[in-house]
């Protein structure tokens, strides 16, 4: 992979971790509503715009036969991890929210080795153990602290988005269009949510729908961003880049807000961060006596 190209996936990534903490920053914004009825209206917008975009290319919708299983799976594990982080949004700070989202590419690392057969060495095992010890800082584990559930299923939506992230690589490599998968993934999540939305549909403002349509429009944009991104680089090499999302989290927070995490989040912070960069600098420097060689 030359220069340009991995500076193409590396952009993606970035808008991608931008448009990301627009959109918990827009689903915060909405108040008070049911997670799943946020969950709904952010994968509709995502679903229309992806249709659009298709028709708009005069594209088909092609989907393999030996991929729908693996369509499903993405689409189960991402409507799972998305749910997830709505709850933990709505009950924790943004940036604390998003960075136990973002424990996601330590965990698309494991299930690669899994799914992709994508091998793991020793140093990188140290690191997603690390990942997972800086996560519970941010979690804070206690029987006296309120967060702790929100935390816990916040992280849990990072581990199933590890899994969906994988999942889009893997059709990426059997042929299926990115677009392809944001339309089946984001028409999934609709069918899911609506008979919760039908049955607990929480009247909204102006306003708040206003809102809801924000944040289905940034992600949108970012799960164009990144589906591009993972469908032709390994996470390995550019998920680290994923992590800008906090640094945009956490001044979006603050601004808007007034969110100032605690010190044990900010040190929580400082090492999945560091471990993130240790294993992208692991990553690169593996690969440079094959590059030599070829």
């Amino acid at each position: 992979m030359n220069k340009r190209s991995i500076s193409k996936r590396i952009l993606y990534i970035v808008i991608s971790a931008f448009c990301f903490a627009l959109m918990n920053l827009f689903i915060s914004l909405s108040g008070e509503l049911p997670f799943v009825q946020k969950s709904f209206f952010r994968n509709l917008i995502a679903f229309i715009a992806a249709l659009f975009l298709l028709f708009r290319r005069k594209q088909r919708i092609e989907i393999y036969r030996g991929n729908i299983k693996d369509l499903l799976l993405r689409s189960i594990f991402g409507t799972v991890g998305i749910s997830c982080n709505f709850y933990a949004v709505d009950r924790l700070f943004i940036a604390d929210a998003s960075m136990l989202n973002k424990m996601s590419p330590f965990f698309a690392v494991i299930f690669s080795f899994f799914m992709l057969r994508e091998k793991i060495s020793l140093f990188q095992t140290i690191v997603v153990i690390s990942a997972f010890a800086g996560s519970m800082l941010v979690v804070k584990p206690s029987v006296t602290n309120m967060d702790f559930l929100p935390g816990l299923i916040g992280l849990c939506g990072g581990i199933c988005a590890g899994a969906a992230y994988t999942y889009v690589r893997k059709l990426g490599n059997g042929g299926t269009k990115g677009t392809v998968t944001v339309i089946f993934f984001s028409g999934f999540s609709c069918l899911v949510t609506l008979p919760f939305l039908l049955f607990d549909y929480h009247t909204m403002t102006l306003v708040q729908l206003g809102w809801l349509l924000l944040a289905g429009l940034a992600a949108t944009g970012g799960q164009f961003a990144i589906t591009a991104a993972y469908c032709h680089a390994p996470a390995k090499e550019i998920s680290v880049y994923d992590y800008s999302q906090i640094l945009f989290s956490v001044f979006l927070g603050y601004v808007v807000f007034g969110q100032i995490p605690d010190w044990y989040s900010i040190l929580g912070y400082i090492i999945i961060i560091s471990v993130a960069i240790s294993m992208f600098l692991y990553n690169l420097a593996s690969k440079e006596p094959a590059s030599v060689s070829g």
